[in-house]
């Protein structure tokens, strides 16, 4: 199996970048949460909503390609982006990746 690199920055101020293994076939949610990450996932991580979108910063080309109903959520969620994509469908094929997890405050139940 070969284990990549996972850069994770955060938005918010108080939060220090983290480089992370992450496995091909994982995805960034489930490093995010395997790692004490606090990335909203309301759905379960199974592409039912939009809490826990990410900006691809580096690495696009090492991740699955979006799907349609991956495309419907992101226009959901809140300030999405062209490298908007959603952690639970962010599954490493082959090479690093560098993300940005937006602001994770505004969220109910934070």
């Amino acid at each position: 199996m070969s284990i990549f690199k996972l850069t994770i920055n955060f938005e918010e101020a108080d939060h220090e970048s983290i480089v992370l293994p992450i496995a091909a076939g994982e995805s960034v949610l489930d490093v995010c949460l395997d790692n004490g990450i606090d990335l909203q996932h309301n759905c379960g991580g199974v592409c039912g909503c939009s809490t826990c979108h990410v900006y691809v910063t580096k690495g696009m080309d090492n991740i699955e390609e979006i799907s349609d109903k991956e495309e419907d959520f992101i226009d959901r969620a809140v300030r999405p982006r062209i490298t908007s994509r959603l952690g639970c469908q962010c599954l490493v094929i082959n090479g690093d990746i560098e993300v940005t997890i937006p602001d994770q405050s505004g969220f109910m139940g934070h």
